[in-house]
């Protein structure tokens, strides 16, 4: 099972369809939010499962502000992590994690990429699409895989 994750693309799709391109065939399409009007859009190129949550500039919108779901065996939760202060510490989002019994925790709104693995939990932030802040600003999103067997593999991708 292939999992494209973006976040923070901000009704800007152009950097949105050069990661769907890159990524090739994906399964499952996961934005963190930050969407500001792109659902649309995205249910119109994007023809797998989508989970797509509201960020803290999606005014207007019927989105979840938060959802758990499983893929394959993993729990997961996505958030966009506005409200778990993200932006001081990634603690707080890995506590809820914890809380929810979840094995993967997504979130957004930093525009940083973001990885961590401990006490069995993953949480991780792929970064933004349109308004990177890390390092070389290049807009950045994740490709997860499942193999057959279970075992997973995160690719922490940047646009060229």
């Amino acid at each position: 099972m292939r999992v494209l994750i973006v976040s923070d693309t901000h009704g800007r799709h152009g950097n949105l369809d050069r990661a769907l391109e890159e990524a090739g065939e994906i399964d499952v399409f996961i934005h963190l939010g930050d969407v500001e009007g792109g659902e649309e859009y995205i249910g119109a190129v994007v023809e797998c499962e989508k989970h797509i949550v509201r960020g803290n500039n999606d005014f207007f919108t019927d989105l979840p502000r938060e959802e758990e779901f499983y893929l394959d065996k993993y729990k997961v939760f996505i958030t966009h992590g506005h409200a778990y202060y993200v932006s001081l510490d990634p603690e707080y989002i890995f506590q809820e994690g914890q809380a929810r019994k979840a094995d993967i925790v997504m979130y957004g709104h930093t525009h940083k990429p973001f990885f961590e693995q401990k006490d069995g939990i993953t949480v991780l932030n792929p970064g933004s699409l349109s308004f990177p802040r890390q390092e070389g600003r290049k807009g950045s999103y994740i490709l997860m895989e499942i193999a057959p067997d279970g075992s997973l593999t995160y690719d922490q991708r940047y646009l060229g």
